[in-house]
């Protein structure tokens, strides 16, 4: 199958731009359709670090925003900015004429002036391809319990629970090295940076009918702005099942390092998966009364040999697998988070920093 040059522009050139120019760089290994990539341009705020990034990860040239958005070579954009540009990027980047897709990493925005502006960008320009970088849908593990919830064998949900907590910013020197990240929701904070992608999560498994109706925020120190979360837990209820539950966000779990857990209970039975075991999720049927283990591993569609299908999974195998669906469409019916869902967990997210701000002065002393 002949298949277009895909000629791809960064812009961006962190810690997260260098996890997707591996995973570019690794479809080739993995995917025998997988498409010719070309990695020709990063923009960047900097000079030394565009062009740092392009010598390293084996970009043509690197380029101001001005150029960039002038090359209409470039088919393919990662927009991998800090947060609080991925607004003004994408709308830059809609005017080039020869885009075709955009992968746009999470939040898609940060004010609920730029999401409505973005509603009507899309429509716009509806003919360009845009995926949102919600990497745990396209883990192996979480794509077979997506699955096997939505086959209807554990029933209608009842409630629900999900974390995700780091324990890093516990240490002063991270927190200085990340103060950009310290902003308050739904720019920054805990919940935006990683309950966003709890919220995704709950939308692919409950669809888009999700309430916030309370949130908690605790943890606070001298160095850290008070309306930036650093840890936040928020009630959420399911406006078609009726379920409810909570999702909590930590950046300040001592001990807990990267870990990602998610608890469904229904009338039928109960799914329960946690990122310390990536390659098995559990589930306990009523009918069978007893918990089964299901050992998923990389079992990914196309199925892959390299470097075999029952090593573990792990977080840059997904990340992979989601530029795989990306580039080639071949998404075999699997949930991809494109811009309407980015959009989706944004408002979430939005209602959430509403509700923390009526926490902090509900709370507030003096």
């Amino acid at each position: 199958m002949n298949q277009e040059k895909v000629i791809v522009g960064f812009i961006g050139s962190g810690g997260i731009a260098r996890s997707h120019a591996y995973s570019l760089n690794s479809l080739q290994y993995f995917y025998n359709d997988s498409p010719e990539i070309s990695l020709e341009s990063v923009c960047s705020a900097t000079d030394e670090s565009r062009n740092s990034f392009a010598k390293r990860f084996g970009f043509i040239r690197s380029s101001d925003l001005q150029d960039f958005v002038g090359d209409n070579k470039i088919n393919t954009v990662f927009i991998l900015s800090p947060n609080k540009v991925h607004n003004e990027h994408l709308k830059a980047v809609l005017g080039m004429s020869g885009l075709k897709r955009i992968y746009l990493e999470k939040p898609v925005c940060s004010t609920l002036e730029e999401e409505k502006a973005i509603a009507g960008l899309i429509q716009k320009h509806s003919g360009i391809k845009i995926q949102v970088g919600f990497q745990f849908l396209f883990s192996a593990t979480i794509k077979e319990m997506l699955g096997l919830w939505k086959s209807g064998k554990l029933g209608n949900p009842i409630h629900f629970d999900l974390k995700y907590y780091h324990s890093d910013y516990l240490r002063k020197e991270y927190r200085d090295k990340r103060a950009s990240r310290l902003t308050s929701a739904p720019d920054g904070g805990a919940m935006a940076d990683l309950g966003s992608h709890s919220l995704s999560l709950l939308i692919a498994f409950l669809g888009n009918h999700l309430k916030i109706t309370g949130a908690l925020q605790g943890g606070h120190f001298g160095d850290v702005r008070q309306d930036s979360d650093l840890f936040s837990l928020i009630s959420v209820y399911d406006d078609t099942s009726g379920a409810v539950g909570t999702l909590s966000a930590s950046r300040i779990s001592s001990g807990t390092g990267d870990h990602f857990s998610v608890d469904f209970y229904a009338r039928e039975g109960s799914l329960r998966y946690s990122s310390q075991s990536p390659d098995c999720f559990e589930y306990y049927t009523e009918e069978s009364g007893m918990w089964n283990k299901r050992i998923v591993g990389s079992s990914y569609k196309p199925v892959s040999s390299f470097p075999s299908a029952h090593v573990p999974s792990g977080w840059l195998r997904s990340m992979i697998h989601a530029h795989y669906v990306f580039l080639t469409g071949n998404d075999h019916n699997e949930f991809v988070p494109d811009i309407e869902h980015g959009l989706a967990v944004q408002r979430l997210v939005t209602q959430t920093a509403e509700h923390l701000k009526t926490f902090r002065e509900s709370t507030k002393k003096g």
